[in-house]
């Protein structure tokens, strides 16, 4: 019966350890300034990892005082949490499997076509309820005035790589140490590193990200379509007349700060595109973690099982059955 505790407990911080990464993979996407603009993608990962710590925590120390309701409970709980993680992947795979991205010749950037998505993905964040609120939350976020600073020449703007895939240049580290500082204030009580601390240390890196970020989206809502044949003034300024028979988006476009081409279906897309690449990056560490979480459940239902037939044969040895 120890022996069998035992292992559990050893499973159950295993456990624990894996709720880490799923916490960390859901605030850098909460982290990402696109998804600041669409809140119900933000948390739902972040609180199913505090969910699997909360019911590790449970079945270790269920475990360790050998507390078999508390191991009963935590087996229960465990297995709907793998189940949600498990749908959860299912569903991410298969609404960013589709990709509507495409080259432009001569071009370093890519465009996007929003009917190259997902439709799921599409109804739900580009639909007319929810990208008012988007759209308005890109426009106060500054990301296109950003262009202008960035690129002087024509030659530098057509030569950018306008891509989810730069996004990724830049690799911070202030969200995982903000993890190390709430773990260490938890466990140990300690004072010394302040959360300010930490960004003020990541500052850097953080606004490089947010100076980066979005890029899909610009590509899609800071500029014209290339289809349109629009002049190159300043990369949010276009001059002469669109080519409107070329694409619907054409005509949306507008030299107003305020307007763009933040309505434009290319927008939309660009969007759409980050949230694909985002998602996906996010993907390879939940299906590791989600291997070994189930490697784990699996061995703890053999060592609670194993406990309670050592439990039930000790009984039938001393008379009691």
């Amino acid at each position: 019966m120890a022996l069998s505790n035992n292992i559990t407990a050893i499973l159950n911080f295993i456990a624990l350890m894996c709720s880490i990464p799923i916490i960390a993979a859901g605030i850098w996407l909460a982290s990402k300034p696109d998804n600041e603009c669409i809140h119900w993608l933000r948390w739902p990962l972040v609180f199913l990892g505090i969910a699997f710590l909360l019911v590790s925590l449970t079945g270790f120390v269920g475990a360790y005082w050998k507390k078999e309701g508390l191991l009963g409970v935590y087996l229960v709980c465990m297995f709907i949490l793998i189940v949600l993680l498990l749908v959860l992947l299912v569903l991410a795979f298969v609404v960013t499997r589709p990709n509507g991205a495409y080259s432009v010749p001569g071009m370093g950037f890519r465009e996007y076509r929003l009917g190259g998505f997902s439709s799921w993905l599409r109804d739900r964040i580009t639909g007319n309820d929810n990208w008012g609120k988007i759209r308005a939350c890109l426009a106060d976020s500054q990301i296109c005035p950003k262009l202008n600073q960035r690129y002087i020449s024509a030659a530098d703007f057509f030569a950018a790589h306008l891509s989810p895939i730069e996004v990724r240049k830049f690799i911070c580290f202030d969200v995982l140490l903000a993890v190390w500082v709430l773990l260490r204030r938890a466990t140990y009580g300690d004072t010394m590193v302040e959360l300010t601390d930490v960004h003020m240390k990541g500052s850097g890196c953080m606004s490089r990200l947010k100076d980066s970020a979005l890029l899909a989206s610009k590509s899609g809502c800071c500029k014209p379509p290339v289809m349109c044949g629009l002049q190159y003034s300043t990369p949010t300024t276009w001059i002469g007349p669109p080519n409107i028979a070329a694409n619907a988006n054409c005509a949306i476009w507008n030299n107003d700060p305020g307007q763009l081409c933040y309505n434009c279906d290319s927008c939309k897309a660009g969007l759409l595109g980050n949230l694909r690449q985002e998602w996906r990056k996010a993907n390879i560490i939940l299906i590791i973690t989600v291997v070994v979480l189930i490697w784990v459940y699996v061995i703890a239902c053999s060592a609670y099982k194993n406990a309670q037939t050592e439990e039930l044969f000790r009984r039938y040895k001393q008379g009691w059955v």
